[in-house]
C-alpha cells in the first residue's frame, strides 16, 4: 500500500508522469552521449580514406535522391554468410564522411559496401538503365534517364562547403575548383586532369557513362559506385598482422 501511495502522483496526474519518464530518459541519453565529448576520436582512422571527389558526391546525391539506400545497405556485418558473399566486414572509418552514412539493417537487393571494382563501368550502365539485362531475377526499375540527364555542377561547390561545416577536411582550395574537378574526372584527356589527382590523389579518372561528348548524372552515380569499399587497403592491415 504504501508502494502505491509514491506511485500516486504519477498514476493520478499524466503531466507529472510525462515530465519523469523525459527526466529518466534524459539520464539514460546523457550517460550514453556525454562520454564521446570527451574521446579524441569515436572512429579509428585508417590509411587511405578521403573525401569525396566533386564527381562522387554528386554521384552520392544522386544514390540519395533516388532512393538506392532504401533497398541497398552498405554494412557489411562481422558474420561468415556476409563475409564470405560480400568481404570483409564494414569500418567506421569507412563511412566517417558520409552524411548520413548508408549504414542499414534492410536489404532488398546486394550489399554494396565493396561494389566498387567488382563490375565494370559497362554492366553498372546496362544495370542502372535496365537491371534485368544483367540480374534477370531483379525487381530495382531502371533509371536510363541518367544517360540523357546532363550532371549540373552549378552547386556542386555548396555541397562541399555544406560537407565542410559538418566535418570533412576539404579544403578552401577543393571547394573552390569543385566544379572544375567535376568536369574532369570524367574526362580523362582534359587539361585539368593533373590538377584534379593533386587534390585526390587515389582518384579514378575516365568516362563512366561512355559518352565523352559531356558529364551526365551516371557518370556521377557510376563514379561513385565504383570508389565503394575500395579505399583502404587491407593488405597493410593483413601485412601488419601477420608480423604478430
Amino acid at each position: 500500500m504504501s508502494l502505491w501511495k509514491k506511485h500516486e502522483i504519477f498514476e493520478k496526474h499524466s503531466i507529472v508522469l510525462v515530465i519523469g519518464i523525459l527526466f529518466v530518459v534524459s539520464i539514460g541519453g546523457l550517460v550514453e552521449i556525454a562520454p564521446l565529448f570527451y574521446l579524441k576520436s569515436t572512429i579509428e582512422k585508417v590509411e587511405g580514406m578521403r573525401p569525396y571527389t566533386p564527381l562522387e558526391l554528386a554521384g552520392r546525391n544522386v544514390y540519395v535522391r533516388e532512393g538506392c539506400y532504401l533497398c541497398h545497405s552498405q554494412m557489411i556485418r562481422p558474420m561468415r554468410d556476409e563475409l564470405e558473399r560480400y568481404g570483409r566486414f564494414s569500418l567506421a572509418a569507412e563511412s566517417m564522411y558520409d552524411h548520413p552514412f548508408q549504414w542499414g539493417s534492410k536489404r532488398t537487393g546486394p550489399d554494396l559496401a565493396r561494389v566498387g571494382g567488382k563490375y565494370s563501368d559497362e554492366w553498372h550502365r546496362d544495370h542502372l538503365v535496365n537491371p534485368r539485362s544483367v540480374v534477370p531475377e531483379s525487381i530495382m526499375p531502371g533509371y536510363p534517364f541518367l544517360l540523357e540527364t546532363r550532371l549540373d555542377s552549378r552547386s556542386i561547390a555548396d555541397h562541399l562547403t555544406a560537407n565542410a561545416v559538418a566535418g570533412v577536411p576539404y579544403s578552401e582550395e577543393q571547394i573552390a575548383e569543385a566544379r572544375k574537378d567535376m568536369m574532369a574526372q570524367a574526362n580523362p584527356d582534359g587539361d585539368d586532369v593533373d590538377a584534379f589527382l593533386e587534390r585526390y590523389p587515389n582518384a579514378i579518372v575516365r568516362d563512366f557513362d561512355g559518352n565523352p561528348k559531356e558529364v551526365t548524372e551516371m557518370d556521377a552515380l557510376v563514379a561513385y559506385l565504383q570508389m565503394l569499399g575500395t579505399l583502404v587497403d587491407f593488405s597493410i592491415y593483413d601485412d601488419k598482422a601477420n608480423l604478430r
